[in-house]
């Protein structure tokens, strides 16, 4: 068997969305002013950087205008300043339009733009600033040295189904790091398990999550106004699901259709793939897309749980920064410019450990009081209780976020912090053949499958590799079918789970399909899975999908 590689470096940053990008450019800009050689490293699991980068996006540039500026004259590939900023709320037929859009919905001075073509950009920047990128090595698991973060083990490549080496064998590296920035995304591996071990989130609120579900349409030229932005609350979530939709106007006469859906919701099949399709069959957004046509389609989860369910963002070796730490804003719908601030921020500290020599977890603790000092601060605490208030239903969460304005994010709470429940422990046992919600028909030109969505995402996985959602079958065999009817079936927004299951005088027979290869990296099976007998972890370096201009 080949020897394990083994890499010493200064800083590891794991996951390239902005977060990490904008920490290694930071820090990689700290070092050439300061005439100092300094290892610097980003590993992604994509096989091109921005291969797994999504988003809305609507781009508030307070971060980027510290970073660099004067972006705006160095080829930042945003679409276009935002030029309208309307709120609808929609019934089953017809769209009320709000006479006046609330404050964290005001767009003036933001820009809609592409993750992914962001990112694209971040990384060369990156690379201009001594930092080595490496796409196609995801981190499979921490090093440790006791109770210190040491580094990360990338995950092998050259496995076949049963975990075998194949003729190309090649195994993972160990990256040895004196200082580790997980900016994994939400649920990230790593993450989870320095929380598990570490008990980062001792005390906290616990994380809850949504999924945003969203397709690129190329529309017929000149009509679509750049620059436009349409949110949208009511159908076709049911009042007591947290979520709401979107429509961009991005350059090139495209349209970004995006469905956001609690996975904190009560009926376990609550359906987020089917939300999105619900919503193209509406009145008001099927003329939109009359005569256009789907490019693209993706999915990811975003970390709704603000302030207070932010785990402790650093330990010995450690910081957290982007989603993985919860870093969004969720009365806003934005998280972009808020990774980007954390990832500067933990270079900064990062910077400072490494002047002093010491990466423990009371020099690293910085990081936490830079953050608390911060607007980006300031900005989660006027948030802190959103989310939260949607337990009661759209009614009561709108009018906590409409008082939390005046009340410096208190909201209708007696005490300034609110508590939440985790979204998997709210779903309802409503037995093996629960009541489905509607469902939208499918017609191949305005409404799609998953597997149609799927290939529209261009994901790929070689299937002769191990599947990476470990799972607990004889649970999802034994209760989960019993009892809820197994919602996987229904909240994966891949077809990636297909329960084959009988149920016959109370005894269940049969098998759960896994089909992992159609998995796009949203991460709501880990999420919402009402037993959490469901691991999510990275596939073979370069799979997934391939989310150009999302």
């Amino acid at each position: 068997m080949p020897e394990r590689e083994r890499l010493e470096i200064a800083v590891l940053f794991v996951g390239a969305g902005p977060a990490s990008l904008a920490g290694a450019i930071a820090l990689g800009e700290r070092a050439k002013a300061a005439n100092r050689t300094l290892e610097i490293l980003v590993i992604e699991k994509a096989a091109e950087i921005w291969n797994h980068a999504i988003s809305g996006a609507v781009l508030d540039p307070r971060a980027l205008d510290e970073l660099d500026p004067g972006w705006r004259e160095h080829g930042v590939p945003v679409e276009a300043p935002v030029t309208r900023d309307e709120l609808w709320y929609l019934t089953r037929s017809q769209k009320i339009k709000a006479p006046f859009t609330p404050p964290p919905l005001r767009n003036h001075g933001k820009y809609v733009a592409s993750l992914q073509k962001l990112v694209k950009w971040l990384a060369g920047r990156a690379e201009d600033a001594g930092v080595q990128v490496f796409p196609a090595f995801p981190g499979q698991e921490l090093l440790w040295d006791g109770d210190r973060i040491a580094g990360v083990r990338t995950g092998d490549k050259g496995l076949d189904r049963d975990g075998k080496p194949k003729s190309n064998y090649e195994p993972g590296a160990d990256l040895i790091a004196k200082i580790v920035v997980l900016g994994e995304g939400p649920l990230g591996t790593l993450t989870k398990q320095a929380i598990s071990r570490l008990g980062l989130c001792d005390g906290r609120e616990p994380m809850v999550y949504a999924l945003g579900v969203k397709e690129l349409w190329q529309c017929a030229p000149g009509t679509v106004q750049a620059g436009s932005v349409t949110h949208m609350l009511g159908y076709p979530l049911p009042s007591q699901t947290f979520g709401g939709a979107f429509i961009y106007g991005m350059a090139g006469d495209v349209l970004d259709v995006g469905m956001v859906t609690g996975l904190d919701a009560h009926d376990p099949t609550t359906d987020p793939h089917n939300m999105l399709q619900l919503l193209k069959r509406h009145p008001a957004i099927a003329a939109m897309l009359n005569g256009a046509k789907l490019v693209r389609y993706g999915a990811k989860a975003i970390p709704e749980g603000g302030l207070f369910a932010m785990p402790r963002l650093y330990a010995d070796g450690l910081m957290i920064a982007g989603d993985s730490g919860g870093f969004l804003n969720g009365m806003r719908l934005k998280g972009v410019h808020l990774a980007m601030k954390s990832g500067m921020l933990a270079a900064q500290t990062a910077w400072d450990a490494l002047e002093a020599g010491r990466y423990d977890a009371a020099t690293l603790a910085t990081y936490e009081e830079r953050f608390r000092g911060s607007w980006a601060y300031e900005e989660l605490r006027l948030a802190r209780n959103f989310h939260q208030g949607f337990e009661r239903g759209l009614v009561f969460g709108m009018l906590n976020a409409g008082l939390a304005s005046v009340t410096g994010g208190r909201g209708f709470g007696v005490v300034d912090r609110l508590h939440g429940k985790p979204g998997y422990a709210v779903m309802e046992k409503r037995g093996p053949s629960p009541l489905v919600a509607p469902r939208a028909p499918i017609d191949g030109v305005l409404t799609f499958d998953r597997l149609t969505d799927v290939y529209s995402s261009a994901t790929m996985h070689d299937e002769d590799q191990p599947c990476h959602l470990h799972v607990q079958t004889n649970v999802c065999r034994d209760r989960c079918t019993l009892e809820y009817g197994n919602p996987c079936k229904y909240f994966c927004p891949a077809a990636v789970y297909e329960p084959l299951f009988e149920v016959r005088d109370g005894v269940v027979d049969g098998r759960l399909q896994i089909n992992f290869t159609n998995c796009v990296h949203c991460k709501t099976c880990d999420i919402a899975d009402p037993y959490q007998v469901i691991t999510w972890v990275p596939p073979e370096g370069g799979g997934g999908p391939v989310y150009t201009a999302m």
